[in-house]
This record gives C-alpha cells, sequence and structure tokens, in this order.
C-alpha cells in the first residue's frame, strides 16, 4: 500500500486490527512495515494543510490583498491631491485701499466723485396703505361701492417701498390735491438687512 492511495478507512482498519490481535491481525514481519507505512502516511498529512489551514491562509491572502488595495488608493488619492494642488491657482486674501479718508476729503470743484454717475438710475418709490388676500370669488364679486378690509388699522403709518424694498414709513399727506407720504421712521440699513432674510 502507498502513501497516496491509503485512506481513513484502511487506516482504522489496520489499527483495529493491531490492537484487537484477531484473525486479520499482521505478523511480526509485517509490523515494521505498517509502522512506516503509518509514519509515512501521518507525515504526508503534516505536510498537507488541513482546511482550517486553508482557510487561515486565504484570510491572511484576503487581509493583505484588502490592505495593498487600501494602501494603493491612499497613495493614489495623495498623487491627485498634489497635482490638483499644482492646477489650483494660489489664492491670496484680498486687499482692499481703505478709500475713506479719501472720499472725505475735499475736491477742487472742477473734479466730480468716481460715484455721482449712479445718481441718474431711476427707482421705483410706492406707499403702501395695507394689504388682504382674497379669494376668487370674493374677487368676482367686487363691484363699485365695495369695500376691501386691509391689515393695517386707521392711523398706523403707510410703509415706503424703493424697487420693493422697505425703507421708511411716514403718514399720508395731500399736497396741492395730491396724496403724499410725509416720512416718520427711515428704515436702518440693519433692519433692512434683517429684512432680506
Amino acid at each position: 500500500m502507498s502513501n497516496e492511495t491509503m485512506d481513513q478507512d484502511e487506516l482504522d482498519r489496520q489499527l483495529a486490527a493491531m490492537a484487537g490481535g484477531g484473525e486479520d491481525a499482521p505478523d511480526g514481519a509485517d509490523d515494521d512495515k505498517l509502522a512506516a507505512e503509518w509514519e509515512a502516511a501521518l507525515a504526508g498529512d503534516d505536510s498537507k494543510p488541513s482546511a482550517g489551514a486553508d482557510k487561515a491562509q486565504t484570510d491572511d491572502d484576503r487581509l493583505a490583498a484588502d490592505w495593498a488595495a487600501a494602501l494603493a488608493g491612499d497613495e493614489q488619492q495623495a498623487m491627485e491631491d498634489e497635482r490638483e494642488k499644482k492646477l489650483a491657482p494660489s489664492a491670496l486674501d484680498a486687499r482692499f485701499k481703505d478709500m475713506t479718508e479719501a472720499y472725505k476729503a475735499p475736491r477742487p470743484d472742477g473734479e466730480r466723485r468716481e460715484l455721482d454717475f449712479i445718481l441718474d438710475i431711476p427707482l421705483d418709490v410706492s406707499a403702501e396703505l395695507g394689504r388682504t388676500r382674497l379669494l376668487i370669488n370674493e374677487l368676482l364679486q367686487l363691484g363699485q361701492g365695495s369695500v376691501v378690509e386691509l391689515n393695517k388699522l386707521a392711523g398706523e403709518p403707510l410703509e415706503v417701498y424703493v424697487n420693493g424694498k422697505l425703507v421708511a414709513r411716514g403718514e399720508a399727506v395731500v399736497i396741492n390735491e395730491k396724496f403724499g407720504v410725509r416720512l416718520t421712521d427711515i428704515i436702518s440699513p440693519i433692519e433692512r438687512v434683517k429684512q432680506l432674510g
């Protein structure tokens, strides 16, 4: 019997025969041969990795492959970051000249200020007495003499809007048979910024 063809059942049978001493028991000459076969079979089993060892080996290989992939990914990311740094223009902090003193300084009569050109830009100014919401049905029922109730109380100031932004409050007046608004409160820049949010 050779090492390659000897299976576990055959080994068990020979071991039982040796231990039991029955009619299948080998004689003394075969004991040495059988011992050598057992030793070779066991040595052959030691040289072959078991299933658990195979699994441990594949787990180690898989772990090593994962680490290699992660390190390669990190290295590639570092190379891409380095390339982006080289390609990206370097940004500098913006530095603006303080124009406060230059603006306040007196100018010669012939010289105009640089921002005077914006003085001719037209703006829409409107005064709002109040607001309300109507359903389409209510709107269709309006006719001459109908009264629309607004959200403001009598005596509350009107709101003055410039290009749709609230800039002041005031009271209604009549000047030369036309309505006007006497401003009583100018909205501060801080309040205007709060209204934008």
